[in-house]
């Protein structure tokens, strides 16, 4: 696996391309996710060496104009259990307290995911990326009361500054039947 990813979300569909096409001609990295979610955005997501990845991204802002971009990182060193949860691959059969985060961003999501199960030995349940959402994105996370109430927090702490924070939320004991429709 790589060491470093980096994202750019985009205001449009047209730009996103261009930025997508940009970042892959910049470096030597590869596109993990590129492709339009709601309402009318476009995530781009290449992952590689820390200095190929940055590269990327600054190619990807050029390009785009900082008034296209939404948000943007570079994560230099993502927890492994991050990208089963943004394909919603993850096999938790029970949840045991339940974590949210919710943020108007994407990127942000990512980044409180990320820092999240950093902070604590929790599992990452999903990472739903602004599909039917109205752009927004929320991570859900389980584990322990106190693990995920310090994840939670970890992770919101990581995007509030930006104000991308929408809420967050622990479930000490949720109800069984909320996971099917959770997940």
């Amino acid at each position: 696996m790589k060491h470093a990813i980096g994202l750019l979300e985009i205001k449009n569909i047209t730009k996103g391309i261009l930025v997508a096409d940009a970042m892959l001609k910049a470096a030597n990295v590869e596109l993990i996710l590129a492709q339009p979610l709601c309402p009318g955005k476009y995530v781009a997501m290449v992952s590689g060496d820390v200095g190929a990845v940055q590269s990327a991204v600054r190619s990807g802002l050029a390009a785009g104009g900082s008034e296209n971009i939404v948000d943007e990182f570079v994560l230099p060193n993502i927890h492994p259990s991050v990208f089963p949860a943004l394909s919603g691959c993850t096999e938790i059969k029970k949840i045991r307290s339940l974590g949210i985060i919710e943020s108007y961003s994407v990127a942000s999501a990512i980044v409180a995911a990320d820092q999240a199960v950093k902070a604590a030995a929790v599992d990452l349940l999903e990472v739903r990326l602004a599909r039917g959402m109205g752009g927004k994105a929320v991570v859900s996370l389980s584990g322990e009361v106190g693990a995920v109430t310090a994840a939670v927090r970890a992770g919101s702490r990581a995007i509030e500054e930006s104000g991308f924070l929408v809420d967050q939320l622990v479930i000490a004991a949720p109800h069984q039947g909320l996971h099917a429709s959770l997940f």
